[in-house]
């Protein structure tokens, strides 16, 4: 159960999202490879979830469509991370709960994201459905495209 009190979401840099997407998306990597191609644009947006003062989760939003669907109006998350010690406490499901609000208000109707195997459970409980067949990003895994439609 989430301390829901003690935790506050706010719209952050890119530059924000580095201290957590490397230690849970990239041990071991460079820290340059935290940083994603349209990180910077104008229709990217990044979201931090705090504890007090410190940043314990990320999620990003680009503006981004994926051939498998056919809804003109999409975005692609990428880079959701949460500190390992804070894993499990449903924070990432407040970024997703935050991101969908937001996009909501864009009228964006369609969200997908490359899913790690490990996360399409995560996935599938904030409403994501698996579309099409596994593919595998060299260095990282094996991975699944999933969607979900925003009413």
């Amino acid at each position: 159960m989430t301390e829901q009190l003690n935790y506050n979401i706010r719209i952050i840099d890119a530059s924000e999202t580095i201290p957590v997407r490397h230690p849970v998306l990239r041990p071991g990597k460079p820290i340059e490879s935290c940083n994603f191609d349209g990180d910077d644009l104008e229709t990217t947006f990044h979201l931090g979830i705090y504890l007090n003062n410190q940043i314990v989760g990320v999620v990003s939003y680009f503006k981004n469509c994926n051939d498998l669907l056919t809804e003109s109006s999409q975005y692609q998350l990428r880079g959701m991370a949460v500190l390992e010690d804070f894993q499990g406490k449903g924070l990432g499901n407040l970024l997703v709960q935050q991101g969908d609000l937001l996009l909501k208000e864009r009228h964006i109707k369609t969200l997908w994201c490359n899913a790690r195997e490990v996360a399409t459970t995560f996935y599938q409980k904030n409403d994501f459905t698996i579309i099409g067949d596994p593919f595998n990003i060299k260095d990282i895994g094996l991975h699944y495209v999933m969607y979900k439609t925003l009413t």
